[in-house]
């Protein structure tokens, strides 16, 4: 068994048995990021492909913290870059001009387990899904968010709220809650 540094190391000499034990640590986890993001599995297959070759050309600028902080980055960008690139195949609405209402009851998603939640996550339509999981559960802000995706950040957080109130009413539906 290697240690993370030394597989670290054997990566940046580009040995092939190194790869695929770093291949071998993360994927999993890697791969869940791409399919939080996604709206099908050959989409989520193909950021997790192009993610992990960047993180393999890129690993030589890796200066130390945590790797799998730094591979999650990567991961999470390469998404954003996925969902730039084929907006214009998904209808996108600006709410930037929608009041913002929080719902009265905003605990409701902590009623439910993680896997349930990253079942419902891809129910969700595809701009509220990239902004509730950078900003639930990958932690940026709604100012973070607008720069990455290019929007305002009144949009980030009406999608946000429109994306909470979608999820509730999933929950309602399927009696997962009791008291929405």
């Amino acid at each position: 068994m290697y240690s993370e540094a030394e597989i670290i190391a054997g990566c940046k000499k580009e040995k092939p048995a190194f790869q695929e034990k770093l291949f071998q640590l993360y994927s999993r986890r890697m791969m869940a990021i791409c399919v939080r993001y996604t709206s099908s599995r050959p989409e989520a297959e193909d950021i997790f492909q192009e993610a992990f070759i960047k993180v393999f050309r890129q690993l030589k600028t890796y200066q130390g913290g945590s790797l799998e902080g730094w591979m999650r980055r990567i991961f999470v960008n390469t998404a954003i870059n996925f969902y730039h690139s084929n907006r214009k195949y998904q209808d996108q609405l600006d709410y930037s001009s929608i009041e913002e209402t929080l719902p009265a009851e905003d605990n409701v998603l902590d009623a439910i387990s993680e896997q349930e939640l990253l079942v419902l996550i891809n129910l969700l339509p595809a701009g509220y899904k990239i902004i509730f999981n950078l900003y639930v559960l990958e932690g940026y802000s709604h100012q973070e968010i607008s720069a990455m995706l290019r929007i305002a950040e009144a949009t980030s957080r009406s999608q946000l709220t429109k994306a909470k109130v979608y999820l509730k009413k999933i929950l309602q539906k399927y009696s997962i809650t009791k008291s929405c």
